[in-house]
């Protein structure tokens, strides 16, 4: 049997609460100390998960102590120290591989650096990521009738992996592709890719979106119910989430989907609580366990690196078909999706309701 590691880690400083009540009396500084100078641990072991071809393997969940804000801007080293410890850990355990979850798969050069110094593969799953939100974010437009040969889609954090990658393959579809990203030159660079595509650092210009993929790094909610046309899709891939709650509260004609959300074959237990129905997954842990069950040892640094090709989306997506991984029904905001926000979406498209212009709409 092969064996995988997961790397996990707090969203918020306050997310350390389950294991330590305090924390809720301390100041998120302090927390973040703290994280700074604990060692990762073993967080869960995950059992259970079986291909429909027979195969099984087993890992588990390692803990980064750090907070994305912590990633984002202490050194890269030691946050390269942290996660090689987390790899270390992992192989420790009997690993063969090991998926970089949340933020530690976009610090510094995407896990090439970790990978390099690693004796087991390494991962971000960003291909299963691309993957996984291109279908959800198909499905979601099919639902609402959208046609994207005349739609409009917007791409948020259109230069990093994921970004780029749904951008190109996306835009294929679409008559008209809109790229935001924090520098212009780089946004521009991708835009220079894609036909009929333009590039953006201004938020607003998502409003006339028909179809939206977010997947920044920002680790804060960028998309904020004046953004968004009536009747659009948005498929939020980041996490923490870049739709803020007040579009859940506010937007009831628009569609907030979540990307990348997996049911995993066998009766799997991940001993961690992950905040979606039992069986299931973010699709970067699901690319981890699909490739321990093919266990080919030439596939285990899949993904790795700050560009995720299709040639990439389509073997990993056929590993996954193989396996029987599957997306596991659309949601939002952490809920099954209600079929009534669906309707209510594609009402408003029949109205289409103008949208008032934006004064001040800010930047990625």
């Amino acid at each position: 049997m092969n064996r995988f590691g997961f790397i996990i880690h707090p969203l918020f400083p306050k997310d350390l609460q389950r294991h330590y009540p305090i924390v809720k009396y301390l100041p998120d500084l302090v927390i973040e100390e703290f994280l700074k100078r604990k060692n990762p641990v073993i967080a869960s072991r995950i059992t259970g998960v079986k291909s429909i071809t027979g195969v099984e393997t087993e890992g588990w969940f390692v803990g980064l102590p750090l907070v994305p804000r912590q990633i984002n801007t202490l050194p890269v080293d030691f946050v390269y120290e942290k996660i090689s410890a987390c790899v270390d850990l992992a192989t420790k355990q009997g690993a063969q591989l090991i998926g970089l979850g949340a933020f530690s798969s976009v610090v510094g050069d995407g896990g090439v650096t970790v990978a390099s110094k690693a004796k087991i593969g390494v991962t971000t799953g960003n291909s299963y990521t691309v993957a996984t939100a291109i279908s959800g974010t198909l499905q979601a437009v099919q639902y609402l009738e959208i046609d994207p040969a005349n739609s409009v889609l917007a791409v948020i954090g259109a230069t990093g992996s994921i970004g780029k990658t749904c951008a190109k393959i996306l835009g294929r579809q679409f008559g008209k592709v809109i790229l935001i990203g924090r520098d212009l030159e780089r946004t521009q660079e991708v835009a220079n890719e894609i036909p009929n595509a333009v590039a953006s650092t201004n938020l607003a210009d998502m409003k006339t979106a028909d179809a939206i993929v977010t997947v920044s790094s920002a680790a804060k909610e960028l998309i904020l119910p004046e953004h968004l046309k009536p009747g659009c899709v948005v498929c939020d891939v980041a996490r923490p989430r870049d739709v803020s709650v007040r579009v859940a509260k506010e937007r009831p004609d628009v569609l907030v989907i979540e990307g990348g959300v997996i049911k995993v074959p066998g009766d799997v237990e991940f001993n961690f609580p992950l905040g979606f129905p039992p069986k299931t997954a973010y699709a970067c842990m699901s690319e981890t366990m699909i490739l321990a069950l093919e266990g080919d040892p030439s596939l285990y640094n899949f993904t790795v690196g700050k560009d995720v090709s299709v040639e990439q989306v389509d073997k990993i997506s056929e590993l996954a078909k193989k396996h029987g991984f599957e997306l596991a029904g659309l949601r939002s905001f952490e809920k099954a999706l209600d079929p009534e926000a669906i309707t209510r979406a594609r009402k408003a498209r029949t109205l289409a309701p103008t949208v008032p212009r934006l004064v001040n709409p800010g930047t990625v």
